[in-house]
């Protein structure tokens, strides 16, 4: 596991990186149950970010708690978000963790935003994989 030090305004933070966060924030997803979860691998396509996290929720209240569920997880481990947008509208949440980013969208903003589609050469990882 990969550790980095993050210096904010008045704070350090350790924050873990990477693959371990993905898993975090599938499980947090999954409880919640997220609807359509798909990971994407963008190591080799993009120098932005390595993982892309999408997910929907039914409903403005799921999209929120699906969004809130992730972010306390990460936090429990010492995880904290760069940046959230989106929330008070919850139709896209767009959660910034550096080096994974986080979708959380309404049914219909995701097929209008279509990711997927956007990034279909970036490697889509198998959910199972992340279990345990």
């Amino acid at each position: 596991m990969t550790y980095t030090e993050t210096k904010t305004e008045s704070e350090v933070t350790i924050s873990r990186t990477g693959f371990d966060n993905v898993k975090v924030a599938v499980a947090a997803a999954e409880d919640k149950k997220a609807i359509d979860l798909v990971v994407l691998k963008l190591v080799e396509i993009t120098s932005f970010a390595d993982y892309f996290v999408i997910c929907s929720g039914t409903s403005t209240r799921q999209v929120q708690a699906i969004a809130d569920e992730i972010e306390d997880r990460l936090k429990q481990v010492k995880v904290r978000p760069l940046n959230i947008e989106g929330y008070n509208n919850a139709e896209w949440v767009l959660m910034d963790y550096g080096s994974m980013i986080v979708h959380v969208f309404s049914e219909n903003s995701r097929r209008f935003y279509d990711l997927e589609r956007l990034w279909r050469d970036a490697e889509k990882l198998d959910l199972t994989s992340l279990q345990g």
